[in-house]
């Protein structure tokens, strides 16, 4: 293993990637016993379906069989449409795919892909047969019975061999070491460098709530579980708000030191046993209390773990709705240049007539959809399109080397799989990994293993070419249709943010509804400080934009606390009203908005200290 290490391989990468090129095989095998005229796709769905945990892998292969009936009633539909008119055909694809992609980049998790794929699984099966509609129905069923028959051989080799480790207990350990690191933070006070530790926390609990989907796959407990593990973090954020600019004190240093020893002993009853004391200290504000009993709550559902959801006497937090970011903005965008960019290729293909325009369409087809939930997908075309090449180089050995020198079928069938297992290596390796997996596809995608061979070397060339210019066409459509890079995407959320906080602002109901509200703008600037990590020199900037709104929120809750509370003078009434009326215009007047938050923030604060029935000045 350390000889493999030095080589540049990933151990563990290399086991699964070959066990994966060795179930592909043996798709490829058997479907084409079975029959099946494409029987190399078979070893793509292996290669699309497969997971290296249980739980993952039986969840991906099944939106993948959802996906892929949805996708070919659709490609069966387009064929027909073809008959009537071919504009017709390019027509309906691109809405298809554009209303997939729209609908993916809203979805999270395999759903998502399942959506996506329906979307260019129309494609494979209209674009490739289009020429043979009196066979429509039956060339649907065969690539149905070929997308199966790859999922089914994932499924069995994954039950087989996949890890049966339950990562969820690691995943416990991580999440209490960060909220005693919280905890232990808010017992040391304001210090010079106060912003820079609750920045600190507040990137760390984003990136372990980043990683939390993934564990969430396969049962309904894991999502039970996976919910209330996002309900703690979003519960330790209220807690460093108000030391983000250096305010409040410490926070019962006993209590607090206590109950993150108990969580690093993995004793969850027992920290929430101390938070429940510190909440009724003197030094602790309504405030802070509040937040306390929140993170306690939160807590204590937790602690029943692995238990099934049902009913309980734990009280359920306040935190708890879970409201997850959507990217309405990226996904309405996403689902124009995904419709624009098919019916404009399609409609030069049409005109042109080019042979090989069918496969650029197609590869365009997957591109400017399954990229698109990508953060960057410009960024990610260069590795595609390299993937491509070496896709293309080797299925240009293996037909035009290989191929010659074997006889029958089974020949063919059997001369491609050193190819598919090259592509374990490439999986593995550190330098190749990026384009291992367009390698893998493309080289399945076109590699039909039909006897007698027919075909020529100029034919193999122009269907390569076609191949070789979708990822470049994505390119360029990513790049000129709604740029789709990390700098826009951190804009169109900071626009969502200041728009989502307006809205609380004119709501009646705030009050209500304070915990999806919370919950929604908790997770959207959690996403925003990601999605900064990845562009770097925005990091530092976007973590203070971080918790600027989530104190402008809190401040903005407030002020609709303020007006619900009875003996409101008529003086502050008016303020925290005006206050309001400001940040509604948050959007169109962010600096006038902050100005009055931050006057309406100092009488409140001013209006807590000061006797009851005392009235305030502005």
């Amino acid at each position: 293993m350390s000889r493999l290490a030095a080589l540049g391989f990933d151990p563990d990468k290399l086991v699964f990637a070959l066990r994966t090129s060795i179930a592909a095989c043996v798709a490829l095998a058997l479907a084409w016993a079975l029959g099946l005229e494409h029987p190399q796709w078979a070893g793509m769905s292996v290669w699309a379906a497969s997971q290296p945990l249980r739980g993952q892998l039986l969840e991906k292969s099944f939106f993948r069989f959802a996906g892929t009936v949805s996708g070919t009633i659709a490609g069966v539909t387009l064929v027909q449409m073809g008959q009537i008119h071919p504009g017709l055909l390019v027509a309906g694809l691109a809405l298809w795919v554009a209303l997939c992609t729209g609908i993916g980049n809203v979805q999270r998790g395999f759903v998502a892909y399942g959506t996506v794929l329906a979307g260019y699984t129309a494609a494979m099966v209209s674009l490739l047969d289009a020429a043979h509609p009196d066979h429509v129905f039956a060339i649907g069923i065969d690539r149905l019975a070929t997308v199966l028959t790859g999922v089914a051989v994932a499924t069995v080799a994954g039950l087989v061999f996949a890890s049966r480790v339950d990562a969820r207990p690691a995943l416990r350990a991580n999440v209490r070491a960060l909220i005693a690191d919280t905890l232990e933070t808010l017992t040391r006070g304001p210090a010079p460098q106060g912003r820079t530790e609750a920045g600190i926390l507040l990137s760390r609990i984003a990136a372990a709530e980043e990683g939390l989907d993934p564990h969430a796959a396969g049962s309904l407990r894991s999502r039970h579980d996976i919910r209330t593990t996002r309900a703690v973090l979003i519960a330790a954020i209220a807690l460093l708000l108000p030391r983000s600019g250096g305010g409040g004190g410490a926070l019962t240093a006993p209590h607090l030191s206590a109950a993150a020893a108990s969580l690093r002993a993995g004793d969850t009853a027992g920290a929430a046993g101390h938070l429940r004391s510190a909440e009724t200290t003197g030094d602790a504000t309504p405030e802070d209390a509040n937040a306390l009993r929140d993170l306690r709550q939160a807590l204590e559902l937790w602690d029943r773990g692995t238990a099934a959801p049902g009913p309980s006497s734990v009280p359920t937090p306040a935190y708890l709705p879970v409201v997850l970011h959507r990217d309405w903005i990226g996904a309405r965008e996403a689902m124009l240049r995904a419709g624009g960019a098919i019916a404009l290729v399609g409609a030069i293909w049409q005109i042109t007539g080019w042979s090989s325009g069918n496969f650029m369409l197609l590869g365009l087809s997957v591109m400017i959809s399954i990229f698109s939930v990508f953060d960057s997908p410009i960024q990610m075309m260069r590795w595609v399109f390299f993937g491509q090449i070496a896709g293309v180089t080797g299925v240009l050995i293996c037909r035009w080397l290989v191929w010659p020198f074997t006889t029958g079928e089974l020949g063919l069938v059997l001369s491609m799989m050193p190819f598919i297992l090259l592509g374990s290596l490439l999986t593995s390796h550190r330098r190749t990994g990026a384009i291992s997996f367009d390698y893998n596809m493309v080289f399945l995608l076109l590699m039909q293993p039909h006897w007698p061979l027919s075909g020529s070397v100029p034919h193999s060339l122009m269907t390569a070419a076609g191949v070789l210019a979708a990822p470049l066409v994505a390119w360029a459509m990513y790049a000129l249709i709604f740029p789709a890079n990390l700098r826009r995407r951190i804009d169109t959320l900071l626009r969502m943010i200041r728009r989502d906080l307006a809205d609380l602002a004119r709501d009646p109901g705030a009050l209500a509804h304070r915990a999806v509200w919370r919950a929604r703008l908790y997770h959207r600037t959690s996403r925003l400080i990601r999605l900064s990590e990845r562009n770097g020199r925005a990091h530092d900037q976007a973590i203070a934009q971080a918790l600027a709104a989530l104190t402008t929120g809190q401040t903005i809750m407030r002020l609709h606390e303020s007006l619900a509370a009875p003996g409101l003078g008529p003086s502050d009434r008016r303020a925290c009203r005006l206050a309001l009326r400001r940040a509604e215009r948050l959007e169109s007047d962010p600096l006038a908005a902050d100005a009055a938050l931050g006057k309406a923030a100092a009488r409140i604060a001013a209006r807590a200290a000061a006797p009851a029935g005392t009235p305030l000045t502005a």
